[in-house]
């Protein structure tokens, strides 16, 4: 098993945060994993993306041309990224702020309203943990423990309080998927 997952969007929506949550859930489940993001100077507002590759064997190399799934969170990032989904995979974005959908029918298109969903649970924070959820229901790689245990691991020991909170969005990305 290889999965090979680019997150892409503006800095400040939490990209590199989901990879990086979505990399120790990788390690919690003694998977071999490679975590590299890409960000220009301004880290909030300015363009970011993350490449992610989970893998029961070594892996060679963190740097892909191509992806297995891709996770969009604007347009500029569904413009560089759509035509980089090898086929047969998977494209999941939030039509918020997309002005022109995805084209491709040869890979597998999902729309998810995370933003929309965030505005319902009142806490736009939880928007990438949604995403996560449905990224972990097209894509079941990891476990939503697993995912669990790389958040607490990775969010300072003052915001374990939202641990709940980041759950119940997981599990709204997992129901909208």
């Amino acid at each position: 098993m290889k999965e090979e997952i680019i997150i892409a969007g503006f800095g400040g929506q939490g990209v590199l945060s989901m990879g990086k949550i979505l990399a120790y859930a990788g390690l919690m489940n003694d998977l071999e994993v490679t975590w590299m993001p890409s960000y220009g100077p301004e880290q909030r507002g300015g363009t970011a993306n993350v490449t992610v590759i989970l893998s029961d064997r070594a892996i060679s190399s963190p740097v892909l041309d191509t992806y297995d799934t891709a996770v969009i969170l604007n347009q500029q990032s569904l413009d560089k990224f759509e035509s980089k989904v090898k086929p047969g995979g998977t494209l999941i974005y939030d039509p918020y702020g997309i002005h022109h959908a995805p084209t491709r029918t040869d890979i597998n298109v999902v729309a998810v309203n995370a933003m929309q969903a965030a505005l319902e649970m009142n806490n736009t924070k939880t928007y990438n943990m949604i995403l996560l959820g449905a990224l972990l229901k097209q894509r079941p790689i990891v476990t939503v423990d697993a995912v669990m245990r790389g958040l607490k691991k990775t969010l300072p020991e003052r915001h374990h309080k939202l641990l709940p909170l980041n759950e119940t969005a997981i599990k709204r990305g997992l129901e909208l998927a």
